[in-house]
């Protein structure tokens, strides 16, 4: 069983304490984002956990704590662009974040710590040439630190319309695309990675540049000296290269404050769902009501994944 932590809001940045707790306990529920009533009890026993998918903007404030998960298998999905505060509301300096991307790296070794430069918006102020340039000097600090690099372009999401309507972001040409395609492909050639792209359509091949798996049995598989074999998830876009796996967040939870977020789409749901939360709770956000039903014990995995 492969656990996601998670795409849907920023666990490591916000929610370490309730996280190293559910660890801790062994076991974490997951409400049903379609059905808010209905709780899935996920057992968390490393004996029953092939890996750990994290996923944030600045997992630092758990970083001290990775002794904590000594008996599980995990990496990182790490997320560093060259935004600022416009576009990325309340993250730490872009300084900070790259020193902890580099101190994560040095615990685990870079296999570990995919670096995602994602996604890639344009208006009048990012335009080509400032991503090229970022991206070109974030890859050499990064050098020696990661063996990948994963991007995407922006997808224009309806719940997120308004917000970047008001930065003036643009659609990305397929002549653009494959302009800054071949340029981070360079880039990433000269700095020892490879380099894929996150659930995009585009043929980008003639540049080296694969599909992704951010969620991918061959990395657990090389992590874990074990061949493991998943399916490919259902439950994502079609153009999603992951394979099955359970996430253990919940949208409109995240204060990281990116307009591009297609998981946060209220942000009064947001600040009165950060409220909530209670870091002794089985559930990251609230408790148990009366009314829930908790499905419990051993879950068949395709269960959960129609469930999720």
């Amino acid at each position: 069983m492969i656990i996601s932590a998670s795409r849907r809001t920023d666990i490591l940045s916000y929610y370490s304490e309730w996280l190293f707790t559910r660890i801790k306990e062994k076991f974490v529920y997951v409400r049903n984002p379609f059905n808010i009533r209905q709780i899935s009890a996920i057992n968390l026993d490393p004996d029953l956990i092939d890996c750990i998918v994290f996923w944030s903007k600045n997992p630092k404030p758990m970083i001290d704590n990775l002794d904590l998960l000594k008996d599980y298998q995990y990496y990182f999905q790490f997320t560093l662009t060259p935004y600022e505060s416009e576009v990325e509301a309340r993250l730490p300096p872009k300084t900070e974040i790259i020193e902890t991307f580099k101190r994560l790296s040095d615990i685990i070794g870079q296999q570990k710590v995919i670096w995602r430069y994602d996604p890639i918006l344009i208006n009048k102020k990012y335009n080509i040439a400032y991503h090229i340039d970022k991206f070109e000097k974030m890859a050499s600090v990064l050098k020696g630190y990661t063996e990948k690099v994963t991007f995407s372009f922006i997808d224009f999401y309806k719940k997120i319309t308004e917000n970047i309507k008001l930065l003036g972001i643009t659609e990305i040409s397929t002549e653009e695309k494959n302009i800054i395609a071949q340029n981070f492909s360079e880039i990433a050639r000269n700095n020892n990675f490879s380099i894929d792209t996150c659930a995009e359509d585009i043929d980008l091949s003639q540049y080296g540049i694969t599909h992704a798996r951010c969620i991918d049995d061959r990395l657990i598989s090389r992590i874990t000296g074990n061949n493991l074999l998943v399916a490919k998830d259902k439950n994502q876009r079609l153009e999603c290269g992951c394979v099955r796996s359970i996430d253990i967040g919940e949208y409109n939870s995240c204060s990281n404050g990116c307009v591009y977020c297609y998981a946060n789409h209220n942000n009064n749901i947001v600040e009165k769902n950060i409220k909530k939360h209670i870091p002794l709770s089985p559930l990251l956000i609230g408790n148990v009501c009366p009314d829930d039903i908790v499905k419990e014990g051993k879950i068949a995995l395709d269960i959960i994944n129609k469930l999720l």
